[in-house]
Parts: C-alpha cells; sequence; structure tokens
C-alpha cells in the first residue's frame, strides 16, 4: 500500500541521488548476503567505493564492459544472488541490449540494472552520454519492469523493494541532486502513479526530472484559473492504465512530460493506454527525435523545451482542443 507524504517546499535535496543509492544497497547487503554490486568503471561516479570497500567479495568492477556485466550479473542471479548492475544509462541500454534481453530476460534472471545521468542530466558529458532512448529500449524487452525514481526518497523505498522481488529491472536514475518532491517515510507501490497535484482542468503525467517542472507549471496555471493534475508516473512498464484512462475520463485532456524521447517512451506508453481505450487530446513534452549537446542542466531544459513554461504551453494548447471538440 502507498503512504504519501507530499514536500513543503520543491527545494534541491540535501543529498545525491547516487548516495543514497548507495547507502540502501550497503544496508541491504548488511541483512543480506546475497546482494552484490557490479559496475564498469564508474563505482567513483556512482559513490559507490565505500561498498566495494566494505564488501569487497561482493563487488565486482568489470571494467569498460557493459555487456559483459550483465552477463556476469545473469551468472550471479542463476546461482542465487542478487545484482544490482549499474551504468550510465547510455551503456546500459545501447551497449548492452541483447545480453539483457538474452542472457538476463530470455533466461529468467534475476537483475536490478541501474541506469544513471538519462538523457539532459548528463549535461556536460554531452550528446554521446544523453540516453533519450533507454525507456524505449527497456520496455520494449519482455518481463522488464521500468522506472524512474524521482527523487532520494522514493530511491530508497524502490530500491528496497526489488531487492525482494525476482526479475528483470530497469531503474533510471539522476546521479546528483534531485527536487525534493516527497517527505521521508513515504511509501510507493511499483506500477501506481502517485498524484501530486488535485486538478480537473487537464493532466499532466510526468516522471523524472519533469516532475518538479510540471509542479510548477501547475502552480502559474492556478494563477490564471486553471487547475491541472499532475501524475508522478515512476513505472513506465506496467504502466498504471486505470490512472490514465480516470484521468482522461475526469479532465478529458493529457500532456506527457518527459527526458527522454517523445517517441517510444512515457508518452508513446500513454497514448498506447488512451488510444485503446479513451481518445481524448494529448500532447507531448520531451526530445524531438533527436541527439543532445553539451551544456547544463537549466540550458538544456529550455534548448529542448522542457521546462515548466513549455508545459503550461501544451497544457493551454490541449485544453484548446478539448474545448473545440
Amino acid at each position: 500500500m502507498m503512504s504519501i507524504i507530499l514536500a513543503k517546499e520543491n527545494v534541491n535535496d540535501s543529498r545525491a541521488m547516487r548516495d543514497v543509492y548507495a547507502e540502501t544497497l550497503m544496508d541491504l547487503a548488511a541483512k543480506d548476503e546475497r546482494v552484490v554490486a557490479l559496475d564498469a568503471d564508474l563505482m567513483s561516479s556512482m559513490g559507490m567505493k565505500p561498498f566495494a570497500k566494505k564488501y569487497p567479495d561482493r563487488t565486482f568492477d568489470v571494467g569498460i564492459a557493459e555487456a559483459n556485466m550483465i552477463g556476469v550479473a545473469s551468472g550471479l542471479s542463476l546461482t542465487g544472488k542478487i545484482p544490482f548492475a549499474h551504468t550510465f544509462g547510455v551503456f546500459a541500454s545501447r551497449r548492452a541490449c541483447d545480453q539483457i534481453a538474452i542472457s538476463g530476460a530470455y533466461q529468467n534472471a534475476n537483475i536490478r540494472i541501474v541506469g544513471s545521468d538519462p538523457g539532459i542530466t548528463a549535461a556536460y558529458n554531452g550528446g554521446t552520454h544523453q540516453s533519450f532512448e533507454d525507456l524505449g529500449i527497456m520496455r520494449g524487452i519482455p518481463t522488464m519492469t521500468v522506472m524512474e525514481p524521482t527523487d532520494t526518497t522514493m530511491l530508497k523505498d524502490i530500491i528496497k523493494q526489488v531487492k525482494n522481488e525476482y526479475g528483470m529491472f530497469y531503474i533510471r536514475l539522476v546521479r546528483k541532486t534531485s527536487t525534493k518532491i516527497y517527505e521521508e517515510g513515504s511509501k510507493f507501490e511499483i506500477g501506481k502513479a502517485v498524484e501530486v497535484v488535485s486538478g480537473t482542468d487537464a493532466t499532466v503525467i510526468a516522471s523524472g526530472l519533469l516532475v518538479a517542472e510540471a509542479i510548477k507549471a501547475a502552480k502559474v496555471l492556478k494563477d490564471r484559473g486553471i487547475y491541472i493534475r499532475v501524475l508522478n508516473m515512476f513505472t513506465i512498464k506496467p504502466i498504471d492504465k486505470e490512472a490514465i484512462i480516470k484521468s482522461a475520463n475526469e479532465t478529458g485532456a493529457i500532456v506527457t512530460a518527459e527526458n527522454h524521447n517523445i517517441l517510444n517512451g512515457l508518452g508513446s506508453a500513454v497514448a498506447e493506454v488512451l488510444g485503446e481505450n479513451i481518445p481524448i487530446p494529448m500532447e507531448r513534452i520531451g526530445m524531438k527525435d533527436r541527439y543532445g549537446e553539451v551544456g547544463s542542466i537549466d540550458y538544456l531544459k529550455e534548448k529542448y523545451g522542457m521546462n515548466s513554461s513549455n508545459i503550461v504551453e501544451k497544457v493551454e494548447k490541449v485544453i484548446k482542443r478539448k474545448n473545440n471538440k
């Protein structure tokens, strides 16, 4: 059961996502010797050196060999271990795709794949390292559960949950700081969206980095007399069909917002549900089928139309479409 406590203020979290990931994994490892960590030459970047120091026999840094890392993780899982395998999202998805599909999902392995620095959060690493296709790749693999924890509170709860579940998981997360959306102690249900703003005029379904932007947009629109619902769709697969259909029925218009290509990610997943159940006006915020470039996160949000003002524009547009039907 979910138990959600919304943050009083949406400010920058005082702790980095990577630090909470590492600490949570250490806590789990202390209680269960089956927990093992794998990385592909990014132990320092992900803050996992303390884990390696405390549990050297349960740490596997395979070097710059991401596909091999998944093969190793699969083998470990089939001997009863619980592997958490991390690398940047671009390498976790594009470079290791075949091994994830065949060594992992096809043979019913039990792996938690953590892809960090998704989309524009790779920032100064530039277009080669900005993963705008990873959600599409991962949600196309049978049996894969695909998630994007929004802040450190959600991340901690999700990591604890997936440790006790068997299967293939892709966890997409910001490596450094995030915006605080939830208070400590919140509990989440994988596969169920969280309503973070209530409203009846339209719904914004957002994930990851764009949840905070959607909340900002809701405040601007409220001042204009427009009341939108904001859903945090942190599970991309299995998508929460019930929440989408309910919002479609109650608000009549939907905007999706994601730090990903508008093709094959959250927007596509929501459109599939609407198309099969309740076609209504819909707009999408995200990367417009192109590669990124070097820049700060704020600069890239502005350049690629992923900030709160873009969401405001899309909401006003989709409401006009709804009213002109």
